[in-house]
């Protein structure tokens, strides 16, 4: 069930949550709401080495083929000559 929050925050503050919102798609009240949950997981599980920021990311990006590893050891081949 969603309940009603009032917050008082900085005014600078809202309008970058609200334009950091609007340039990912997503309403406030779910970035607050997703924000809360991950700082509230992280407590719960006593992990607090990992920030939620990259707990977030976790999953995001997918790699099926090895090829990076043989590109990103050719460039740091490179690099070094």
């Amino acid at each position: 069930m969603d309940t009603k929050l009032t917050l008082r925050l900085n005014s600078s503050v809202i309008e970058k949550a609200k334009e950091y919102a609007r340039d990912h798609d997503i309403s406030l009240s779910e970035l607050i709401e997703n924000y809360l949950q991950a700082i509230t997981l992280e407590r719960d599980k006593g992990n607090s080495d990992i920030s939620p920021l990259v707990k977030s990311l976790t999953g995001v990006i997918e790699l099926n083929d090895e090829s990076y590893k043989k590109k990103y050891s050719n460039y740091l081949a490179d690099k070094c000559q």
